[in-house]
């Protein structure tokens, strides 16, 4: 498995929040539905890791990406480095003492609060109906598939040549613009609604800003390698936060 995607998988896990403590401890970080009410968590902070990015670990937290960074003094384009602590509250809030979790690159804690005992795996659930019409985002050879549990396996990979159309897999909001979260290359995430959310990234260039309102089917984007090896788009879709196959909704084709 290719080293990029051993970053995407660190920053793209679920969190765990110690039952003791208010230190935040991350599976890694997931590329959730946008945040539109911050919930501070007063003392607690989070140590960044490599492939970590803002926007990941704001919406992770309950927080929104504007707020995360003005407490933090980060500005656009919302640079972070391993190693760097974020508050997770406004200056001002609680100073009590937290505690970052710390593991080797690549490992996975425990998946339980402090003291609870391991349970085994559950089965993926039944897809949810999104109420939404999905459609294809790009034309090219399927490359790479979702794999339930897998962190490396988030979404799809469709291959292709570079400046080739990225569309809209629905009707949405573009909600984040940029190259900032890392693995990801030029990256564009579109907002379907409250629950569902769209991930275009490897792009070549950009074609629509944050803010855009855009339509199921409409060019966002040109295919490139961005991030990546080759050319190729890596496309999401997320679920109140949480990575769903995208096969279960697109089209058959």
């Amino acid at each position: 498995m290719s080293q990029l995607y051993r970053t995407l998988a660190i920053g793209l896990m679920a969190l765990v929040v110690a039952a003791c403590s208010s230190s935040v401890v991350r599976e890694g970080g997931s590329a959730g539905g946008p945040v539109t009410t911050s919930q501070a968590k007063p003392g607690a902070t989070v140590v960044v890791r490599r492939g970590d990015n803002l926007y990941r670990i704001a919406t992770d937290n309950g927080i929104t990406l504007k707020d995360l960074a003005a407490w933090n003094g980060i500005s656009a384009p919302y640079t972070i480095h391993p190693g760097q602590r974020l508050r997770l509250y406004p200056g001002g809030g609680s100073t009590a003492s937290t505690t970052a979790s710390t593991r080797p690159p690549g490992s996975r804690p425990a998946t339980a609060t402090a003291g609870a005992a391991s349970r085994p795996a559950t089965p993926p659930p039944a897809p949810v109906d999104s109420g939404l019409s999905w459609r294809w985002p790009a034309e090219g050879e399927l490359i790479g598939r979702f794999a339930s549990g897998d962190p490396t396996r988030q979404g799809i990979d469709i291959a292709g040549s570079g400046g080739a159309a990225v569309r809209a897999a629905g009707d949405g909001v573009v909600v984040y613009s940029g190259s900032g979260l890392v693995g990801y290359g030029e990256l564009i995430i579109i907002k379907h609604n409250d629950q569902w959310l769209s991930a275009y990234g490897h792009n070549r260039s950009r074609l629509v800003n944050e803010g855009a309102v855009v339509k199921a089917g409409q060019q966002i984007a040109e295919m490139g390698r961005s991030g990546a090896s080759r050319d190729m788009l890596h496309f999401e879709i997320r679920y109140n936060g949480k990575p769903v196959d995208p096969m279960s909704y697109l089209p058959r084709r």
